[in-house]
């Protein structure tokens, strides 16, 4: 399994709707990516002063070619339409490899 955290910057003034991120974004991306390999993904928010995110999802894979399937999919424009939805902030992706 490959995990990639996509984390999203700020502070308390950045808008950002949580409601939507939790309740129609990740089941879109779920709906989206399932067929491509996905295995789980969900999201937080840190606690405290977090560190200027204000965001984190975590998105697990079955390995690396099933999340560059998913992430070179067709339906991977619609999940980054949706983001735009969510906040302005401009996601950022890393990948944490298994040990």
């Amino acid at each position: 399994m490959i995990t990639m955290l996509v984390t999203y910057a700020g502070d308390e003034r950045t808008p950002f709707d949580r409601d939507h991120w939790i309740d129609v974004h990740f089941p879109l991306v779920r709906e989206s990516w399932g067929p491509y390999g996905l295995v789980s993904a969900a999201g937080f928010f840190p606690q405290g002063d977090g560190a200027g995110l204000i965001a984190v999802g975590v998105v697990h894979f079955r390995d690396e070619a099933a999340m560059e399937a998913a992430l070179q999919a067709p339906e991977t424009a619609r999940i980054m339409a949706d983001v735009a939805i969510v906040t302005a902030v401009q996601p950022q992706r890393s990948v944490v490899q298994p040990l």
